[in-house]
């Protein structure tokens, strides 16, 4: 991890080494390639730019020369988009809104719960370990009928599920006998090279 030299002339992504909304920023930018500074942000104090330019304080947050975006979903589009090659979402308006669809029920049903791990303890309580594999479970037929989620091509939606099935292990949760569609998606996706690529050393760490 590289801190920032020049935040106006190199893009930058300030990221918590083990955060799910950082994960995802950091697959998008492997998936495409794409060259950029990345400034770990560990334990409570936040970098004095990232706290001058975000009035959230929060990560991800991405610096573009004079443009600063600190939300995940907003980050990875914009990186789609300001990289078009490969194309993470499609083209076709109806079918992009389905995506679009897929990403907020994939943050309202389970990064919502999967945040709580974020706290002190690093645990998920067990109605939320319970939520969070139920929810994942009931998308089974949707893992099972594509290549990757909703569709062959590899796109923002995986980017976004593949955060929080890597973490599983360290939630606790075990998806059982009735996910091996599922356990056949994480395989494809885990072997990316691409995904390999995103983790942190921290991340490697929570399936060793």
């Amino acid at each position: 991890m590289t801190v920032i030299a020049n935040r106006r002339s190199v893009m930058t992504l300030f990221s918590r080494p083990t955060d799910i909304h950082s994960h995802r920023a950091r697959l998008v930018l492997a998936e495409k390639n794409i060259n950029i500074e990345i400034t770990s942000v560990l334990g409570s104090e936040l970098p004095e730019d990232l706290m001058d330019l975000n009035p959230y304080h929060t990560v991800p947050t991405l610096i573009d020369r004079d443009l600063t975006l600190y939300d995940s979903r907003v980050i990875i589009e914009y990186l789609d988009e300001r990289f078009p090659h490969p194309p993470l979402m499609p083209v076709d308006p109806v079918t992009r809104a389905q995506f679009r669809l897929a990403l907020f029920r994939i943050e309202s049903d389970w990064y919502s719960l999967a945040e709580e791990a974020d706290g002190p303890d690093g645990k998920l309580s067990s109605k939320s370990k319970k939520m969070l594999r139920e929810s994942i479970l009931q998308s089974a037929e949707l893992f099972a009928a594509r290549t990757y989620f909703l569709n062959d091509e590899f796109s923002l939606v995986d980017c976004s599920i593949a955060p929080i099935l890597w973490r599983l292990p360290v939630y606790g949760i075990d998806l059982g006998d009735k996910a091996e569609a599922i356990e056949a998606y994480m395989q494809r996706v885990f072997a990316r090279r691409s995904f390999q690529q995103s983790l942190t050393e921290l991340e490697q760490e929570m399936r060793m």
